[in-house]
């Protein structure tokens, strides 16, 4: 597989990074491919590698990737069904991995995708495993989005910012669409503001208490038949309730939507990329 320019810059960069610091931190935004840049990087650095990943619908897309890049290698899944630490490279689970830290094997390279989990306990445990095994061992983090909302910093373990690709290097590059943005004012942005932290990361119980309200989803389902109506839609709820809710305001209206949630993204995912889905409405 041929990289991209400034894919093939990425790796280059994070390379020397490593090699000077120990550790990086690639900043790349959706679209940008991060899976093949970190394929092609662990390539480059060899050593017994981990990925450790979060999400399982994840994992298999993307060791079809790394293995188009890496084909050489040989490729071991740990998660909840299967247990291997055999592979040249380790496709991991957080969730699984930081059940077993007491039989991980040493490695040489530990690449974290969606690395701003990286503050959570049990990220922290792993990664702290790991330099216990390999004081010796490097460790390159990927994410699109490195500033967190409850601004928890990611210092703890990388010093340093190898490269960024933004989405408007995408956009100039012909690789992205441009995008259009419409702001709806829905008369709560006073109330949303008051809110201290609206984070990805943590409770959103109060921004719920704001948007979840009849006349608000109402007014979503509004919008989008001004704005978007006959496209595929994904809109993204503060909680699983709110979700269900905005669901419903779809469905009244005779839209076809269906809810997804951490325990249903794969199945109704991939009848939304078929088309079979309108609106989706989501939480995770």
């Amino acid at each position: 597989m041929i990289l991209r320019g400034y894919q093939t810059g990425m790796v280059e960069r994070a390379q020397k990074a490593l090699k000077k610091h120990g550790n990086t931190l690639c900043v790349a935004a959706t679209g940008a491919g991060k899976t093949i840049i970190l394929s092609a990087l662990a390539g480059k650095i060899g050593g017994r590698t981990l990925i450790i990943q979060h999400r399982q619908e994840l994992i298999q897309q993307n060791l079809g990737k790394f293995q188009r890049i890496n084909p050489a290698w040989r490729l071991s899944l740990f998660d909840a069904s299967t247990k291997s630490w055999n592979g040249d490279a380790v496709f991991a689970m957080q969730q699984t991995l930081c059940r077993h830290t007491d039989d991980m094997p040493a490695f040489d390279h530990v690449i974290t995708d969606e690395v701003h989990h990286i503050v959570s306990p049990t990220y922290r445990r792993i990664i702290d495993v790991a330099k216990e095994r390999n004081p010796e061992m490097m460790l390159s983090g990927f994410t699109a989005t490195p500033e967190r909302a409850d601004r928890k910093t990611l210092r703890a373990y990388f010093d340093n910012v190898a490269d960024r690709i933004t989405i408007g290097e995408l956009v100039a590059l012909g690789f992205l669409v441009p995008p259009k943005a419409f702001i709806v004012d829905i008369g709560v942005r006073e109330r949303l503001d008051a809110i201290k932290v609206p984070s990805a990361f943590g409770d959103q119980s109060e921004v719920a208490d704001v948007l979840n309200t009849v006349p608000i989803n109402q007014e979503i389902v509004r919008h989008w038949g001004e704005k978007a109506e006959g496209r595929q839609t994904i809109v993204f709820c503060s909680t699983v309730k709110h979700a269900h809710d905005v669901c419903k305001a779809f469905t009244e209206k005779n839209i076809r939507a269906e809810v997804v949630t951490g325990r249903r993204r794969t199945t109704r995912g991939r009848r939304f990329l078929r088309g079979s889905i309108a609106g989706l409405p989501g939480s995770s």
